[in-house]
């Protein structure tokens, strides 16, 4: 069972590395494919996006002003939610929402090409699955999620505006304009960015979950699930660790 672990690690590790190189390749020789895998990831998920990042505003706007208001710092409540929305909550939500639409989906897509033989049959007619199949989707999916994570910033923000002029007693004018008093370009630039990454490792794990999926009809389900689980948890992690390079690189 170790031996085995350990071989799908360096599996996924070797798939993971030869992606990354045939990327610029895909970008050039399969424009149609990356823009197409971009539209399903962009368009499907930015509906969801938008209200995910409305409902996020509402919910941590009233949160927050009961907190604030018990310590007089009502004051403080569009820094502290904008700080908040953007520097985190907004990168690992649209990531998590991608992970969630396109792990099962694209760990099913390229199970049930493994299970009809089609990955096989592309290898022989000379496609790569790499260059033809995985390339293309990372490239999609590292595009899409850093722009629903903007779509999804914008939508958390409005939702601030409007809890704000519904509940609240500051005008909105002025209320927005305090949304940055506590954060600069230079700290939301980074935390959008690396949603790149996040989109990544979703593509990877939900790829490789589904090359690696049997034939039957109950390995493919099983391969969807994986996808979803094994890249939430990835982007986890790896959201751990560039924050803590960030924090690094910057002090």
């Amino acid at each position: 069972m170790g031996f085995e672990w350990f071989q799908r690690c360096l599996s996924f590790v070797d798939l993971s590395w030869a992606t990354v190189l045939a990327i610029p390749r895909a970008l050039i020789t399969r424009p149609r494919e990356v823009l197409r895998q971009f539209d399903r990831v962009a368009w499907g998920g930015g509906p969801i996006a938008a209200v995910a990042g409305l409902s996020i505003g509402l919910v941590t706007w009233m949160q927050l002003r009961r907190l604030l208001l018990i310590y007089g710092a009502e004051g403080r409540l569009p820094s502290v939610m904008a700080a908040a929305v953007l520097l985190e909550t907004g990168p690992i939500l649209a990531s998590l929402l991608v992970a969630g639409r396109m792990g099962a989906g694209l760990g099913a897509e390229l199970g049930s090409m493994a299970a009809s033989e089609e990955i096989d049959a592309r290898e022989v007619l000379g496609a790569p699955t790499i260059g033809s199949l995985i390339a293309p989707r990372a490239v999609a999916c590292m595009l899409a999620v850093p722009l629903l994570t903007v779509v999804l910033d914008l939508a958390a923000l409005m939702g601030g505006l409007i809890a704000e002029g519904i509940g609240g007693n500051s005008p909105l004018l002025l209320f927005q304009t305090h949304y940055f008093d506590f954060i600069r370009l230079a700290d939301v630039g980074p935390s959008t960015c690396k949603t790149a990454v996040f989109g990544l490792i979703v593509a990877l794990v939900s790829c490789d979950a589904g090359c690696h999926t049997g034939r039957s009809t109950e390995e493919i389900g099983q391969a969807a699930t994986q996808g979803v689980v094994r890249s939430m948890v990835a982007t986890f992690l790896v959201n751990v660790l560039l924050v803590l390079i960030l924090r690094a690189v910057r002090f």
